[in-house]
């Protein structure tokens, strides 16, 4: 059936070109028939065939009805991006005036991609000439998906408009005003800027916004000046503060706008204008004259303005204190009981004083008393939180909320389920906000806001990549229809177009575009989706990579990343080589059901065999998957496995004590300690052996220095238990003393390599050569026999001092090192009052001693005698005979 349907369509194509058949006679019916094809070409799986036989037709054809009509069609259905066939073919019978056609080829269109743009834009117009009122459905449509346009959104807002049907009108109005501020259309803009404020004047966050990307996209002139009219509403309405609040944007653009500085001092003589000293601080601060700069004397002013009676005020040693009278340059505050009655003048009140609102949290604390306070915050958390933020310019971070709380108000205990509450607050109460210069710091909003409103100004002033992305997941689960949300979207996808290296970055964008377009694929901006292996391929580091993508509660990108893997041609290579970091069953399980067993178990073999690469995937597979059979055919033993584990917790704690990647390291001690300690998994292996196995795996137990001793007796107690005659390795040569030596690692490990030297090399060659002589016979005259004697007595005199010494020796921290005091590890200067010369020595242990290079012994005469002094003290001594005096000038860490 397929071929013949392909056979009848090349026959199409061929008739077609030999008739030449006029445009004026196609039909509707015409493509009635060709959509049957269409239908045709889908049920019996030919459609790459038709096309592939459609677009060759159309490279020396361009202008066949048949096959454009086909190729688009066939290519709506394979979801292509390219539907140029399609305009081409629509165009074409716009310009033969066949609107019926039109308009069924665009409702064919729409009936299988119903985000067609180009179908939609050009069916409105059919429609609208026509007098259709299918129109505004259309129009609704294309404002809903087409994020540029801004005319048909203007229509829409005037046609609402007019049915007063207001919040739906404002909602068009927004979308036209944004668009137009994007395409730079300056008159649009100004025109849709006065409808918005004759209508939402309150809205102010929304104006605030809408002025900043006028002064991006167009210039701030044009910002101020629109602001100026905005600034009319709340200047008549006297709203004094934010009227203030416009005009010192206005002056921040041009500091020397003669309106806007008159403006302000008006706006100023309103608000304050019952103040006693209004007229006088104005004058003093010179707020009026055009000659001093206009944010100095504003600042100035705001200064004076706080200094009248009733005020409060803050000093940094007498604390809260009210202002009972202003005469002249003279100020007289009451501090309270503890401090009472303070004059100054004006002059000093201003440089040393804060002033403070009578709702300030400082106020309160200082006015009311503590139970007041308590029930306050217990009982009324959001108040609570907006006081707090106003007090500190309206705008501050959780931890000064903690820090005006804690121990003052609540307890320690109080405040862990308090600060649940309140954080809870100020990420989902609309009365809240952030700052657009840091998201850490909150602010309280005059005017609650939509969520959508507030989600988007937390993405504006997110300075974290993934950060990012967690908010545009959150936010496509409310609306994906806003501008808002088209301003976040593009964020990440102008990112994908204009960056040319494959970074974290890059591949994260391409992954949310992904996964929102695959939900709504209408957001396609033009993307090829299908870039991934090309992307992939210029991944050097597929792990890493992996790793640096940072997952959230809204975000999956790991997932996803796998999930494009998994698209390549040799994903389960590449599953192989991300399993050890990724560590997920799935995976596995994915491998092993598409018959990939034998890669899984070169997998396991390897980590265990390569453990130091493979740590955490050798811990996986002991913990998750030793019970599978495809496990157990690795036949790698039991006691292999937990060896290995051991070997791992060893290196663990050696990169511990070097300061590497401690994070990780307790982590994987952690886990091997669970799975060899916590159930007794070794222990239970370890007493149904023989002793030479006992011995083995209780040695390498034993040889980690930093493993939990009582892991270790608990072994020994249990070994005892079931072998009573037992051994342990090395225990007659122990000794216990009560006092330790302190060394450095350094210095401990060379004396360990020593004392291995001595026993295991020097010791056994000695022996030899004693028996060599003892051949010799003649033992009164044999001085080989002699000589060897003494070497014996040497190396077991050295071997039986250092045995005993690292026995006492107990390792240095280097990151426990003080500077207070004269102690191991640091280097000292002194001033020898004596000779009036300044000596520097270093102090460590008798190991490390060096003399020559003024490195001494914490044990020595010297360096016992300077011990624990600290830096300014002088001290005075007697060693061997000889009086010394010394300063103690500097202590800083030995390098």
């Amino acid at each position: 059936m397929s071929e013949e349907l392909v056979k009848s369509v090349q026959d199409m194509l061929n008739e077609e070109k030999w008739t030449r058949a006029a445009i004026s006679n196609y039909s509707k019916n015409h493509f009635i028939e060709l959509a049957g094809v269409v239908t045709d070409a889908q049920k019996n799986n030919c459609i790459d065939d038709i096309k592939a036989i459609c677009d060759e037709h159309l490279s020396h054809t361009k202008n066949s009805i048949i096959g454009l009509y086909l190729s688009g069609m066939l290519g709506l259905k394979k979801r292509t991006l390219d539907n140029s066939p399609l305009v081409t073919l629509v165009n074409i019978f716009i310009d033969n005036k066949k609107m019926n056609i039109v308009t069924y080829l665009c409702e064919s269109i729409l009936a299988e991609d119903e985000s067609n743009k180009f179908a939609l834009h050009t069916l409105a117009e059919c429609y609208r000439e026509e007098g259709n009122e299918k129109v505004w459905e259309i129009y609704e449509t294309i404002v809903k998906l087409d994020y540029e346009e801004a005319d048909i959104a203007k229509i829409l807002a005037e046609k609402a408009e007019s049915e007063s049907l207001m919040e739906d009108a404002v909602d068009y109005y927004k979308k036209a005003l944004t668009r137009y501020v994007n395409k730079k259309q300056v008159n649009q803009v100004k025109e849709i800027w006065s409808k918005l404020v004759s209508l939402v004047p309150e809205e102010i966050d929304y104006f605030y916004m809408v002025q900043r990307k006028i002064a991006k996209n167009i210039s701030e002139e044009k910002s101020s000046s629109m602001m100026q009219e905005l600034y009319n509403y709340y200047k008549d309405n006297k709203k004094w503060d934010t009227a203030i609040d416009i005009l010192k944007l206005i002056l921040s653009i041009d500091e020397k706008d003669s309106w806007a500085r008159k403006e302000i001092t008006d706006c100023f003589r309103g608000k304050y204008a019952g103040h006693s000293q209004l007229d006088d601080y104005i004058r003093i601060s010179n707020l009026s004259q055009g000659w001093r700069n206009v944010f100095e004397a504003i600042a100035d002013f705001e200064k004076h303005i706080a200094f009248d009676a009733k005020n409060f005020v803050f000093h940094r040693s007498w604390g809260v204190g009210v202002i009972r009278k202003v005469e002249g340059e003279k100020i007289t505050i009451n501090f309270g009981k503890k401090n009472g009655l303070r004059d100054m003048t004006l002059k000093m009140a201003i440089s040393a004083l804060q002033p403070l609102s009578k709702d300030h949290i400082w106020v309160l604390k200082a006015t009311k008393k503590k139970d007041e306070l308590v029930k306050l915050v217990k009982e009324d958390k959001l108040n609570t939180l907006k006081i707090i933020i106003k007090s500190f310019g309206n705008c501050c971070d959780f931890k000064r909320v903690k820090a005006e709380l804690v121990p003052s108000i609540l307890t320690p205990a109080e405040w862990t389920g308090w600060s649940t509450t309140a954080r809870k607050l100020l990420e989902s109460d609309s009365s809240f906000g952030v700052s657009p210069d840091d998201i850490s710091m909150y602010t309280v909003r005059d005017r609650a806001i939509s969520q959508e409103e507030k989600l988007a100004n937390e993405f504006k002033a997110q300075k974290n990549f993934f950060a990012k992305i967690d908010i545009l997941m959150k936010f496509t689960e409310m609306d994906t229809e806003s501008d808002l949300f088209a301003d976040m979207f593009s964020y990440f996808t102008n990112y994908l177009k204009s960056t040319t290296s494959v970074t974290e970055q890059t591949l994260a964008s391409y992954l949310v575009v992904r996964r929102i377009v695959q939900q709504y694929p209408h957001l396609n901006p033009g993307i090829d989706m299908g870039i991934f292996s090309q992307m992939y391929a210029e991944i050097e580091n597929p792990n890493e990579m992996y790793t640096s993508l940072k997952d959230s509660k809204n975000t999956s990108l790991r997932k996803d990343f796998l999930s494009c893997i998994k698209m390549l041609p040799d994903w389960p290579d590449i599953f192989i080589q991300l399993f050890p970091t990724v560590l997920q069953s799935d995976m596995l399980t994915t491998l092993i059901s598409s018959g990939h067993v034998d890669k899984v178990k070169k997998l396991v073999i390897s980590a265990f065999d390569r453990y130091r690469d493979y740590r955490e995937a050798a811990i996986y597979f002991f913990k998750e998957a030793r019970d599978e059979d495809w496990f157990k055919e690795t036949e790698i033993s039991f006691e292999k496995q937990m060896i290995v584990l051991i070997h791992i917790m060893e290196i663990a704690f050696r990169e511990i004590a070097n300061h590497c990647n401690t994070t990780e390291n307790r982590k994987i001690i952690r886990q091997i300690q669970v799975l060899l300690f916590k159930d007794d998994t070794l222990l239970k292996y370890i007493i149904e052996h023989d002793e030479d196995t006992i011995t083995k795996l209780y040695t390498l137990v034993d040889d980690i220095h930093d493993l939990d001793p009582t892991i270790k007796m608990n072994m020994r107690n249990r070994i005892l238990e079931k072998h009573p005659d037992f051994k342990f390795p090395g225990t007659e040569e122990k000794s216990v003393t009560p006092k330790g030596l302190i060394v450095t690692s350094k210095m401990y490990d060379i004396k360990k390599a020593q004392l291995d030297q001595i026993l295991k090399v020097d010791i056994p060659q000695n022996s030899k050569e004693i028996g060599d002589a003892l051949a010799l016979g003649d033992l009164r005259e044999n001085a080989e026999y002699k000589a060897a004697k003494e070497r014996q007595h040497q190396l077991n005199v050295t071997a039986a001092r250092l045995t005993d010494e690292i026995g006492r020796a107990q390792i240095f921290d280097p990151t426990t090192v003080t500077t207070v005091r004269v102690s191991f590890g640091t280097t000292v200067t002194m001033l020898n009052l004596i000779d009036n010369k300044t000596e520097v020595y270093t102090i460590l242990g008798p190991w490390e001693s060096d003399p020559d290079n003024n490195i001494i012994s914490y044990m020595s005469p010297l360096g016992n005698a300077i011990l624990n002094s600290k830096a300014g003290e002088k001290l005075d001594f007697v060693i061997n005979d000889i009086k010394r005096s010394y300063e103690v000038k500097e202590i800083n860490i030995a390098k």
